[in-house]
């Protein structure tokens, strides 16, 4: 099974992400502050951080389908809120389809729009 190195960690690549899908280097997020309605677009490199509100958004890899394929995307990210102190969310986000994967939080959402 292939491995891809993130930050000095080891994460398991999906059998998805084994079948051609290309590693790419930053992930185009969009993050809505539910309690006013505004939306922000924050770009996180692979292996670093992004911050939004009390959200701290580490990306550990982002992928994208090759050019032959349906456009899409997927991305490995631990998410915490320094007021809850603790992790909200840590798994795969995918771009097509939000709903698979959903980080759950009163107060903001989070979603992958690509990865570039």
């Amino acid at each position: 099974m292939r491995r891809w190195a993130a930050v000095g960690l080891l994460l398991a690549a999906p059998a998805w992400a084994q079948e051609g899908w290309v590693p790419k280097g930053t992930a185009e997020l969009v993050l809505l502050d539910k309690i006013r309605a505004q939306p922000s677009k924050l770009d996180v490199k692979v292996g670093g951080s992004g911050n939004f509100g009390s959200l701290t958004i580490n990306v550990r890899s982002c992928f994208t389908r090759p050019p032959d394929q349906p456009a899409d995307s997927a991305a490995f990210v631990d998410v915490t809120d320094s007021r809850s102190k603790g992790e909200v969310f840590k798994g795969w986000v995918l771009a097509n389809t939000p709903s698979v994967s959903v980080m759950e939080h009163a107060v903001y959402d989070l979603r992958l729009v690509a990865c570039r």
